[in-house]
């Protein structure tokens, strides 16, 4: 029995060692999260902060965040806005970590929300830009950990396969939709990239940020643009409530055309990784807006 403890005490020190002994990284959202895990594998130990289907522009950090961030050697944000509220937790905690904006070298969109330009942080969702996401966190990591260099870099490759061929897909798909087909609705302007990328024109009642309530004029107006537009579908997005969006879709006659992931991953199925996200999402869109 003593043997047994002893042998058990053993094996626990390693398995802590072994945790310590892997780069701490916090992330600040799902799909980053994930991005870094298919990345940087085993060697690294991540913290994420804002978790599958919930809503990053709303988050409220917590204290253990903040001991997180003390303990990270990197930490891994979106940047063009998204995170304020990170911006300013690491000013007050004033962490040694090394800070990486993943959209870093996008190029941004802009839009007018309440009568000032900003940039849409919504980058991911043109695969395009996704690469430079992913170069970017390889180079962090990379600086971070060289003696694991060469694994993270075939991870990279690994996954950049991935990615590419599902920009293939998206361009078969995506790229065949019929003229009349290409303007629908979505909770919140997310997912302009996406709309850029194959001629697309995105709609919605909120602007860039879950944050701003639309206003009872503003869903009338775009009711009668939907209704003169014909426009086909409206979709739901799983950080937010559906009601208004169901309403919407009454009122115009559009029909709801599913969910769609924007600024999350989904907790489990398809949608829990960034890649199944993609495709998930474009297989949702092409079903509504292939049919005349």
């Amino acid at each position: 029995m003593r043997a047994l403890l002893v042998l058990f005490s053993v094996l626990l020190s390693l398995a802590t060692a072994q945790a310590a002994e892997k780069l701490q990284v916090v992330t600040s959202f799902s799909i980053l999260n994930d991005m870094t895990h298919q990345i940087g594998g085993d060697h690294i130990q991540i913290s994420n902060m804002v978790g599958p289907d919930a809503d990053a522009h709303t988050y409220e950090p917590t204290p253990d965040d903040a001991k997180a961030l003390l303990k990270a050697r990197v930490i891994i944000k979106n940047g063009l806005g998204f995170e304020p509220w990170l911006d300013r937790l690491i000013t007050s905690t004033e962490t040694k970590a090394t800070v990486v904006s993943a959209s870093k070298g996008v190029i941004a969109r802009t839009m007018e929300e309440d009568g000032d330009t900003i940039p849409d942080p919504h980058a991911w969702h043109n695969l395009a830009n996704s690469e430079i996401y992913v170069n970017n966190i390889t180079k962090a990591l990379i600086a971070a950990d060289p003696a694991n260099q060469a694994d993270y870099q075939h991870n990279r490759q690994v996954y950049l396969k991935e990615i590419y061929r599902l920009l293939a897909e998206a361009q078969t798909k995506l790229g065949s939709l019929p003229p009349g087909n290409r303007r629908i609705v979505t909770s919140h302007d997310a997912f302009g990239y996406l709309g850029q990328a194959y001629g697309i024109d995105f709609m919605a009642p909120q602007g860039l940020s879950t944050e701003r309530e639309p206003s009872a004029a503003e869903v009338a107006a775009l009711i009668t643009q939907i209704r003169s537009d014909h426009v086909k579908a409206v979709f739901m997005e799983n950080i937010k409530d559906s009601r208004l969006l169901k309403q919407i879709a009454d009122e115009s006659g559009a029909h709801l055309g599913g969910t769609l992931y924007s600024d999350a991953l989904a907790t489990e199925g398809p949608a829990s990784t960034f890649t199944g996200l993609f495709e998930y999402n474009l297989n949702t869109l092409y079903a509504a807006l292939s049919k005349p």
